[in-house]
């Protein structure tokens, strides 16, 4: 098992709160504006801060010919799918249902990892993904029924996870020699070019002036997901095991759903509560320091 440094325990930390404060911040902003364009528009303002992040701390762009088709694969299965699938469940689903959906990642990546890479896990981390699960239905205990009527956001919700999950492990592999942040900045821009396109042809009939709910929203994303925290999560999932980097970042459903709660009225039972602590486990079976061995 994995024991993080204070400066993952730090980039863990702010971004989870990022992370899951966004759900309902981008439910509001799918309300009032496509959401494709929505997304598409968060990324054409958080590009330029990224690329200011890059030049304050003397990363180089350039990324060598060879690296550009394993990283064409690396934006789609980490980002391309991603996006696409789950600002569109989002506007279907509430949103810490969403959240709770998109982060069954852990679960598929553990299942990825040990079909079709070997990874061997060890019984407590097993053990930390059936807790996941079980955090997970449980978040979801209230919501079949709703569920059940909303097959295409569900289905959305999950591809999306599960092209995540995929990315992550291969992320953790690749051969790229760049830099984490030059990475993640190359694969954000061929995102927006993504969004963008798809934007346009598919929304480019409902495109307004946004009003100020969208605005903030936009600017909400641009700096803090795309600006920071996509970053941030790659260079977690780089350099940490899959598995543990995926079940650390658990709590942040559960935080979506609490701050949709108290943000947009959804209810909180009982289930909830009980999940926190089902995700608590989880995250301490990755990342709670091992006994050492004895001689």
């Amino acid at each position: 098992m994995h024991q993080l440094t204070p400066r993952q325990i730090v980039l863990l930390v702010l971004l989870t709160v990022v992370w899951g404060v966004n759900w309902p911040v981008m439910k509001l902003g799918v309300t009032q504006y496509p959401a494709l364009s929505f997304r598409a528009l968060s990324m054409l303002m958080g590009l330029p801060v990224l690329a200011l992040g890059l030049v304050v701390l003397k990363v180089p762009f350039r990324l060598p010919r060879k690296d550009w088709p394993e990283l064409l694969l690396l934006a789609t299965t980490n980002m391309f799918v991603w996006h696409v699938c789950i600002i569109l469940a989002v506007r279907t689903l509430s949103s810490g249902r969403a959240a709770i959906l998109g982060y069954t990642m852990p679960i598929f990546s553990a299942l990825i990892g040990a079909l079709f890479f070997c990874a061997v896990l060890a019984r407590r981390a097993w053990l930390g993904v059936g807790a996941a699960a079980l955090g997970v239905l449980l978040l979801l205990w209230h919501e079949f029924s709703q569920l059940a009527g909303r097959p295409g956001g569900v289905a959305l919700a999950l591809l999306g996870a599960a092209a995540w999950a995929l990315g992550t492990q291969l992320l953790r592999r690749t051969r790229i020699a760049a830099a984490t942040l030059t990475i993640a900045f190359w694969m954000t821009a061929l995102t927006t070019v993504v969004m963008c396109v798809l934007a346009t042809v598919f929304e480019r009939d409902q495109w307004a002036m946004p009003n100020f709910t969208a605005w903030w929203t936009m600017v909400f994303n641009a700096l803090l997901i795309f600006g920071f925290a996509h970053a941030a999560w790659f260079s977690l999932a780089r350099s940490l095991p899959p598995v543990a980097s995926t079940l650390s970042v658990m709590f942040i459903p559960v935080l979506g759903v609490f701050s949709g709660a108290a943000w947009l009225g959804e209810s909180v039972h009982w289930q909830d509560w009980t999940a926190v602590a089902l995700m608590v486990a989880a995250i301490a079976s990755v990342l709670w320091p091992a006994r050492p061995a004895h001689a």
